[in-house]
């Protein structure tokens, strides 16, 4: 004779296999867009993705790019935005993952709706608005939901040396 589960087990296992099957999958598929690498290079400020959305912080990095030069798409999306928000040329992309990035001050080559693909230029890097040189990259799974884009790419492989 079968025993079926209790109902509070039945439950909780069904709410567990949603939330795997829900949440977004941060795939290692992503690009440095300022070099197409699948490792950051030229980190000129990092991350500071405050604990309450309100704090001061710093939503995304900033990476070592010149005026003038390409930025590409981080991965394979639909742009979502391009345009100018308060007097800095950006362009936002939508993710299969869930994920949304942004790419800032940014002269855009693409338009929204648009499908790109990993590497492919979708803009130039302005002249700063903010007092930070560089590519402003941020990364976000909801509307006040921040991540450090960093942790899409590859982690970097560090090997010591002996000390002799």
């Amino acid at each position: 004779m079968h025993r079926l589960p209790h109902p509070v087990a039945l439950a909780l296992l069904l709410a567990a296999a949603l939330t795997v099957t829900t949440a977004p999958l941060l795939a290692h598929a992503y690009i440095d867009p300022s070099t197409g690498d699948s490792r950051a290079t030229g980190v000129l400020r990092p991350a500071d993705i405050p604990e309450r959305n309100w704090h001061r912080g710093h939503r995304g990095v900033d990476l070592a790019l010149a005026v003038g030069e390409d930025v590409l798409a981080a991965e394979d999306g639909t742009v979502a935005f391009a345009g100018v928000v308060a007097g800095t040329p950006s362009v936002s992309v939508d993710h299969a993952d869930g994920v949304r990035t942004s790419y800032l001050p940014v002269h855009a080559r693409v338009t929204e709706g648009e499908r790109v693909t990993a590497g492919q230029v979708i803009g130039t890097l302005a002249a700063p608005v903010s007092g930070h040189d560089g590519l402003h990259w941020g990364a976000r799974t909801g509307p006040d939901v921040y991540l450090n884009p960093l942790s899409l790419l590859e982690s970097p492989t560090i090997r010591l040396k002996p000390v002799s």
